[in-house]
């Protein structure tokens, strides 16, 4: 196997791994958008793209699917819709200043496949106990994944540096409770529209992942 990638290289292949996806995110956004205001396409295109690509949970309770493989797609396909700009700005910047901190400690694969986890998680936990019949879209499940990492990392920083066990824990139980508080004030002001089961969802799928396999490594 050739030698794993350090320096530079390994933070410009993590660095793709985010900046990627977050190119998609505004194209897609940008061509709705468009489509929205008659510079292109159909304002049908928006709907369309919620109906076939964001996450009905509906149709893992034994709704009919407008496809075959969209119980199974809408995990890939949702975290790439959002509800218009401001959504999409919001995810962004948060996506990319956590995705370029993280990245530069777990390199491009552990990165993805941690990405991968959140979405995944989120969309489980969205299905498992949302009762909506509106379609969920964004990429909240991937971002809470980056900042249970993002707990994590800051967890390993002060094992290295020798502080007791008992202060570290104590900081990850403060920040993870912030986190929830958060949620829960966020849901509150969006009267509902906020997907907690998602952002849910994501973390904890990241956290336990963070805790078996994708333990963060920092380079010396």
């Amino acid at each position: 196997m050739p030698p794993p990638e350090t320096g530079p290289a390994r933070m410009s292949a993590a660095r793709w791994v985010w900046v990627g996806p977050a190119v998609v995110f505004v194209l897609i956004e940008a061509l709705l958008s468009g489509a929205d205001t008659g510079l292109w396409g159909s304002p049908l295109w928006r709907p369309l793209a919620y109906q076939y690509g964001g996450f009905w949970a509906g149709l893992l309770h034994g709704w009919q699917a407008n496809y075959p493989a969209q119980p199974l797609a809408m995990f890939a396909t949702y975290p790439f819709l959002h509800a218009g700009w401001q959504h999409l700005l919001g995810n962004l910047v948060v996506f990319g200043w956590l995705g370029e901190q993280i990245g530069r400690s777990f390199g491009a694969a552990r990165l993805a496949a941690l990405l991968a986890i959140s979405a995944l998680g989120g969309g489980a936990c969205f299905g498992l106990l949302t009762t909506s019949p509106r379609p969920m879209v964004g990429a909240s499940g991937a971002i809470m994944g980056l900042v249970a990492a993002w707990i994590a990392g800051e967890a390993h920083e002060m094992a290295r540096n020798g502080q007791p066990r008992a202060r570290i824990l104590r900081m990850c139980a403060l920040r993870s409770a912030a986190v929830l508080a958060l949620n829960l004030a966020g849901t509150w002001i969006e009267a509902g529209g906020l997907a907690w089961e998602t952002h849910l969802g994501g973390f904890v799928a990241a956290a336990l992942a963070l805790v078996t396999t994708l333990r963060p490594l920092r380079q010396k």
